[in-house]
């Protein structure tokens, strides 16, 4: 077993002016009070992204050599400010306003037949290298499952509560440390010849890969949002299992081992129970108690759902053109 919290710690290189500035100022080599503004930024692009990515991680494991003080240094909070309002308000014009969320959950258990997103091209006829690269990309959020809800927590009550820490239970291994989805991912890296190091693949991940993950953050790390928060949660839940399931049998079709289908294989099983915690305990109770939240419910679930369709159309561009969709 390789221990996920080995982690490859140096800062990754800037993809930009206002990445570039942040990256100074981890590094000590510039001041707070000298970051730029960010204005006509593109709010998918790698500039951004990675930006954000790096002030959020201050919030998670953080990088070596930077001082934890700056987890909590006013002008890295006001300029991630900045570029969290360019990212929402471009999500937020994309998606489409709704609040039913029982029609919105409902919709998402209708099995796409002759789908042609990653997971389908992996199952059918997916060469090893591609599947590769495809756990590299979900490294990004894998090696940190459930973290970013994890801060939804104290912010709701009641069953809702209940049946959110009865799934991260799980998704923290139940309390065995060696079973942690997080470590168990690690493991199939390393079944895989990947690097299993917590961000031993962000310098590879191109911005495509980071949004959605920000988006997680985001949503975790602002109250107002938590109702988003839930529902990006629930779409996670709600698609895994006939995801992993499609991924388990493009493993077995490779002739992959069973060390390296652990996780996938453990996903189709326990999240179809999770399934139901999540829709009959999680999301009809926070909503019977807090109806306003459903709004942002639906909002967490489409803006997520557009996050992950942007990365699997990246994927599938890149290897019909017979080329890496890795950055490095």
């Amino acid at each position: 077993m390789t221990d996920v919290m080995t982690r490859a710690d140096a800062l990754p290189t800037a993809r930009g002016p206002v990445s570039a500035a942040v990256l100074e100022v981890l590094a000590g080599t510039r001041s707070a009070a000298d970051l730029p503004s960010e204005p006509g930024l593109d709010p998918y692009g790698e500039d951004l992204q990675l930006a954000l990515y790096v002030l959020y991680e201050l919030h998670y494991h953080g990088f070596a050599g930077v001082d934890p003080e700056l987890e909590w240094e006013p002008d890295l909070l006001r300029l991630r400010r900045s570029l969290e309002t360019t990212f929402l308000t471009a999500l937020q014009a994309e998606v489409p306003a709704g609040d039913d969320v029982d029609a919105e959950v409902e919709a998402l258990l209708v099995e796409q037949v002759g789908g042609d997103g990653p997971s389908y091209r992996l199952a059918r006829d997916g060469e090893l290298w591609q599947l590769r690269e495809y756990v590299i990309h979900r490294s990004i959020y894998h090696l940190k499952e459930a973290d970013p809800q994890a801060w939804v927590i104290p912010r709701i009550d009641g069953q809702a509560k209940a049946s959110l820490v009865t799934v991260e239970h799980d998704e923290f291994g139940a309390g065995r440390g060696e079973r942690v989805h997080a470590q168990v991912f690690a493991d199939m890296m390393a079944a895989l010849d990947l690097d299993p190091r917590y961000h031993g693949y962000l310098e590879a991940a191109p911005a495509e890969a980071l949004a959605p993950v920000n988006l997680m953050s985001l949503c975790g790390l602002h109250r107002q949002w938590r109702g988003a928060s839930v529902g990006q949660f629930a779409l996670i839940e709600v698609t895994s299992s006939p995801g992993s399931a499609r991924l388990v049998k493009g493993m077995q079709r490779l002739g992959l081992g069973e060390d390296a289908q652990a996780f996938y294989a453990e996903h189709v099983e326990a999240d179809a129970v999770h399934e139901q915690l999540v829709r009959r305990g999680l999301l009809a109770d926070l909503v019977a108690r807090e109806p306003e939240l459903a709004a942002d419910v639906v909002f967490g679930i489409r803006a997520l759902t557009l996050l992950e369709d942007r990365l699997g159309d990246h994927l599938v561009r890149s290897w019909d053109a017979d080329s890496s969709s890795l950055r490095a």
